[in-house]
């Protein structure tokens, strides 16, 4: 089945509203242009669909990609954290859904200024954008085993976007060492914010 046909699927075994039924749902809520108050919306649980986001930003519905890049923006426009959960939320349904690692990938980002008055927007790849700041940290997770570091920058409303490879490599590129609570860091700077990436000693 063709990627961009399989939302017109219906969930089987009931309960839970299909994505396409969502879709319709959000379209409805979204007229009125910008990103849909989901916050302010709480309507009864319906269950968990079969939709998931795999690690590298792909939303998968009932096993296919969903190959339509502005219905995956509409998705991604009703989605919602709770507790530490992910869901799609109209203003009279609530779905749970699977999310790998973040819901969103910062694909890209713009640099205006230098030092500490630099400041980084990133851009997702569902089209949202964010400035590193107070408000949008820029997180640096690293693997205790491995050692490898996954890093991320708040979007909006607790979701995150995991920073993709090649953007990462640019933002070392533009770290330097600071003293960070009591600690020498190798870190960048965004809107006078310092977010530090790893301790300057593990680089010797």
């Amino acid at each position: 089945m063709a990627p961009q046909d399989n939302v017109t699927r219906t969930d089987r075994g009931g309960g839970a509203p299909s994505a396409d039924s969502l879709a319709a749902s959000a379209r409805k809520a979204s007229k009125g242009g910008g990103l849909p108050p989901v916050h302010l919306w709480n309507p009864p649980f319906c269950g968990d669909i079969d939709m998931r986001i795999a690690r590298d930003g792909t939303w998968f519905y009932l096993g296919t990609p969903i190959g339509r890049a502005p219905l995956v923006r509409l998705f991604s426009t009703i989605l919602k954290r709770e507790d530490g959960k992910y869901f799609l939320v109209t203003p009279v349904e609530k779905v749970g859904i699977t999310v790998e690692d973040a819901p969103f990938v910062a694909v890209d980002f713009t640099v205006t200024g230098t030092g500490r008055d630099q400041v980084l927007r990133f851009e997702t790849n569902v089209g949202d954008f964010a400035e590193a700041g107070p408000e949008h940290p820029i997180c640096v997770v690293r693997d205790p085993e491995t050692g490898e570091p996954s890093p991320y920058v708040m979007i909006r409303a607790g979701l995150e976007a995991l920073i993709d490879r090649k953007s990462f490599y640019r933002m070392i590129d533009l770290c330097t060492h600071e003293d960070h609570d009591g600690t020498r860091w190798f870190g960048i700077w965004s809107a006078n914010t310092f977010f530090p990436v790893i301790p300057s000693a593990q680089l010797a």
